[in-house]
């Protein structure tokens, strides 16, 4: 008899495939937690006090991880803590190297984290369509 995922039909991965297929999402999970660890108790610059690791994205073959952060402050302190980040992200990769056990460590890109920023920006044009209703 053929297992469930092959009698449904003939389009659907064997679960195998699917474990597979989120491996990216696990690993990324278990690295924005160490990466958040590493920015907010390691790293001793003092641009980077108020970064928060939102999101972290890895390529599917694993060896190349966006970091998405936000910072609380302005537009300079983005920018400012950006930079510094960027400078550590070999420090970083390298913390994350000793502290998990991955056959690689990807490569470390800092990006600045928009959604919260977009998430306001709809906000107020939601509030505006609303007053001029």
């Amino acid at each position: 008899m053929k297992p469930l995922w092959a009698q449904v039909s003939s389009f659907i991965l064997p679960p195998s495939s699917l474990l597979a297929m989120r491996r990216p999402e696990r690993v990324a999970d278990i690295l924005r937690d160490e990466i958040s660890q590493i920015v907010g108790y390691e790293l001793e610059d003092p641009r980077i006090t108020m970064v928060t690791v939102t999101d972290v994205r890895l390529s599917e073959n694993l060896k190349s991880a966006r970091v998405y952060v936000t910072v609380a402050g302005n537009e300079e302190e983005h920018e400012l803590a950006l930079a510094a980040l960027r400078k550590a992200a070999p420090y970083v990769r390298k913390q994350v190297g000793l502290s998990l056990n991955l056959p690689r460590t990807p490569e470390i890109h800092f990006v600045r984290d928009r959604v919260e920023e977009e998430g306001e920006r709809v906000d107020k044009l939601l509030d505006k369509i609303e007053r001029d209703w």
